[in-house]
């Protein structure tokens, strides 16, 4: 009997209706209550399936609470980006989404951590941390909101050096940002590492150089086709290890989430360290 746990901070009308179809099924439903409370009751769940109804952080935040036991991850898809039910493919549409949950088997997947943080999808430095950071903070939801404060960031924020070591190999550049994935996109399809997959136990690293605004449209169609690793501004690797470096600590993003971190950022993959419904 799975457990559903609704995030409970915003689009509260369809969440409602998510735990009424839940609730006629038989199933546990329980809304959060504070940042950071999805981990606290999937750990002390004792159900064999978890579902995470929100978007990418909820996910980040259920799979902290079960990684590492025999409970199996489900994701009903509700947030503003949902990068990594979308790169599994998991529906948007409600009863396709439960049916996944009721018929779906369970296999193993790969997580990341950044300085020991979890992630699933994506983490990074640079322009995009700094965007997710002022995103947060201004309270506004929505893709055209997170586009609009892209923008705005972009008039001014310069790139910065880096020295990224993958497995051993250090490499020097001058980025506005860099991006490390265990599933290939932010979120709304956005695919910022398109050659990641979850299952390959290899992060994908995505470099991107500083671009110019007349360039943004063809960056931004790349983007959204899945071919940005074609373009000459973005540098692509694959590895198992990451050492980012840089000149001081700043801004870094996981799954949606900012934080501040230090200068140097260790990141490494997990293979096959968490099951979820496919």
């Amino acid at each position: 009997m799975p457990l559903f746990i609704i995030n409970a901070k915003s689009g509260r009308e369809k969440k409602d209706k998510i735990a009424q179809v839940a609730d006629a099924k038989g199933y546990k439903v329980v809304f959060t209550e504070y940042a950071g409370h999805a981990e606290v009751l999937a750990r002390e769940s004792t159900e064999d399936i978890v579902v995470a109804v929100g978007g990418d952080g909820t996910v980040n935040e259920v799979a902290r609470g079960i990684i590492g036991t025999n409970k199996t991850l489900g994701i009903i898809p509700c947030g503003s980006g949902d990068g990594l039910a979308r790169h599994l493919g998991i529906p948007h549409n409600l009863d396709r989404a439960i049916k996944r949950i009721e018929c779906g088997e369970s296999k193993p997947i790969d997580v990341a951590e950044v300085n020991g943080r979890l992630f699933l999808s994506v983490c990074g430095v640079g322009f995009d941390a700094t965007v997710s950071k002022e995103f947060a903070l201004s309270g506004e939801r929505g893709l055209a909101s997170y586009i609009k404060q892209g923008l705005k960031t972009l008039k001014v924020y310069a790139p910065d050096n880096y020295i990224v070591e993958i497995d051993g190999k250090n490499i020097q550049t001058n980025a506005l940002f860099i991006t490390v994935g265990n599933s290939d996109q932010w979120g709304n399809g956005a695919k910022i590492v398109p050659l990641a997959e979850c299952c390959d136990g290899i992060l994908d690293i995505s470099v991107v150089e500083k671009f110019g605004v007349w360039s943004l449209p063809w960056l931004a169609i790349r983007l959204m086709t899945g071919t940005l690793h074609k373009s000459s501004k973005v540098h692509c690797y694959k590895g198992k290890r990451i050492r980012i470096v840089r000149e001081l600590e700043g801004v870094v993003h996981a799954d949606g989430d900012w934080f501040m971190g230090p200068k140097e950022l260790d990141i490494k993959i997990l293979p096959s360290a968490l099951k979820i419904l496919l």
